[in-house]
C-alpha cells in the first residue's frame, strides 16, 4: 500500500523511489535518473532536475504529477 504523503522537491531520490516506485518511469521519461545499477541515487529530486536544466516550474509541475500519481 502507498504512503498518502505530499512529495516535495526537497524529497531525497531514495525516498521517493521507495515510496512511489511508479516514479522512476515518470522521472526517466523527463530525462532524470534516480537509479543507478539498481540503487537509488544520493540527493533531491530538485538537485537532480536543476542538474538537468529543468527550472523551479517544471519542478513544481513534476511534484504535481508525482503527488496525482501516488493517490491512484
Amino acid at each position: 500500500m502507498k504512503k498518502k504523503i505530499n512529495f516535495t522537491p526537497e524529497i531525497e531520490s531514495e525516498d521517493l523511489v521507495n515510496i512511489l516506485p511508479e516514479s522512476v518511469t515518470y522521472l526517466r521519461k523527463k530525462g532524470i535518473r534516480c537509479l543507478r545499477c539498481g540503487e537509488p541515487i544520493w540527493g533531491s529530486l530538485k538537485d537532480a532536475a536543476l542538474e538537468k536544466g529543468f527550472s523551479d516550474e517544471d519542478i513544481q509541475k513534476f511534484i504535481l504529477d508525482l503527488n496525482q500519481l501516488n493517490r491512484k
